[in-house]
């Protein structure tokens, strides 16, 4: 896996998480991972109607399987981010603050997904380690919902000083359109888990992101 855009002396791999869809099971999702983390930044438990103790054992199925803690992200639930010992957690809306998570938790990995440029700069100022914004193009998860298009992420990138991973409709072929406006990395869902071949298609993703 090469490594991409200097930042002075500082060399940043560009990022591709992947993420959980919430319909299939966990150990499922812990199978896929062990194919293709070496190829993945990291993995997102995305699961919105799961309690603690099934996303606690979604996570020791993807240490199991030999993903690296270090790369696993839960979801809102920061106890179970906690309590298990992952590299981060992933906030909305809906979920605790940024700062006050980052005042119990100054060591964890905090992400904080956004929608508009206010809400970017926001989180940015409270702490959060990166933003996840989207979608970007238009996707069958979002069905009737305008996608919010490339200069609108660029936008995004300009006004905050931490990474932003875009999301949304992105598929191996326009991974560049989304490279060029600045941002970090990209985040897929479906594109790689429900893929015939997941790890041809992280592979695919991977290439992509690092050319």
């Amino acid at each position: 896996m090469s490594e991409e855009k200097m930042e002075g002396s500082v060399m940043r791999v560009r990022e591709l998480h992947v993420i959980s869809n919430g319909q299939s099971e966990l150990e499922h999702f812990a199978r896929v991972a062990a194919l293709i983390h070496p190829y993945v930044t990291a993995f997102h438990l995305r699961e919105k109607t799961s309690q603690a103790l099934e996303l606690w054992k979604g996570v020791m199925a993807l240490r199991t399987s030999g993903v690296p803690l270090s790369k696993v992200i839960i979801n809102d639930r920061v106890d179970v981010a906690c309590a298990s010992g992952v590299g981060g957690v992933q906030l909305n809306y809906q979920s605790l603050e940024v700062w006050a998570v980052r005042n119990a938790f100054a060591n964890m990995r905090i992400g904080r997904s956004v929608h508009d440029v206010q809400e970017a700069e926001q989180m940015s100022y409270q702490g959060a380690d990166y933003l996840i914004y989207g979608h970007i193009f238009p996707t069958d998860s979002k069905p009737g919902q305008l996608a919010r298009g490339t200069k609108a992420l660029e936008e995004v990138v300009k006004r905050v000083r931490v990474p932003v991973i875009a999301i949304g409709g992105i598929k191996p072929e326009n991974v560049q359109q989304i490279m060029v406006t600045g941002a970090a990395g990209i985040a897929v869902l479906s594109g790689i888990t429900a893929a015939d071949n997941p790890l041809q298609s992280a592979k695919n993703y991977r290439d992509a992101l690092d050319i």
